[in-house]
């Protein structure tokens, strides 16, 4: 049965990789670097103060600093529990996939997948009363996370899966937050 799954997701693979162009190679390596998204963190960090102010704006940084924390160690130990090649270092296929970035740690699951998808919950949760169309954030760990697998460093399952530990633990952040703000920013 596992290997029907994970003969399917190399062949997921090869196909989304294979869609991928040189002419686009530049634009997925910009995306796929977490500094250039910066801009857009520092307009939802502006979205943030303004709706909560710069105190509660400080205690939100502060739990999505745990989140991220939390999510990189569980993403490193699965990583090196499964020790699943990328799909750039797996002889079997790197020679028929593209490989536009290599890497030479392991792959399940995707670090970028489960911190975007973590990150984007929690602050969904947080600013989904005051902002209409805020669903289209999740526009982000999307392009984010497809960008692994235009790269050639990463199966679809290690997104997939990354994206449900990331929702899992956006939510369990988050109630943690609620519990906390409610204890030391109580309503008057």
């Amino acid at each position: 049965m596992i290997e029907k799954v994970l003969s399917l997701d190399t062949q997921l693979l090869i196909y989304l990789n294979g869609l991928g162009s040189s002419t686009f190679d530049a634009l997925w390596l910009a995306i796929t670097k977490q500094t250039n998204w910066t801009p857009f963190f520092l307009v939802l960090l502006y979205f943030i103060y303004k709706k909560i102010g710069g105190k509660q704006t400080l205690f939100v940084l502060l739990f999505v600093a745990i989140l991220i924390a939390i999510t990189d160690q569980a993403t490193n130990a699965f990583k090196y529990t499964f020790e699943r090649l990328r799909p750039c270092s797996n002889p079997e296929i790197n020679t028929i996939i593209r490989v536009v970035k290599s890497s030479a740690s392991f792959s399940f699951f995707s670090g970028h997948a489960a911190n975007s998808m973590a990150v984007c919950v929690f602050i969904y949760q947080l600013l989904k009363p005051y902002y209409k169309h805020l669903n289209l954030l999740f526009l982000w760990p999307l392009i984010f996370a497809y960008s692994r697998i235009y790269l050639g460093l990463h199966y679809p399952l290690d997104i997939c899966c990354g994206y449900l530990f990331g929702i899992t633990s956006g939510y369990f952040v988050f109630s943690g937050y609620k519990l906390a703000q409610a204890k030391y920013f109580p309503v008057s």
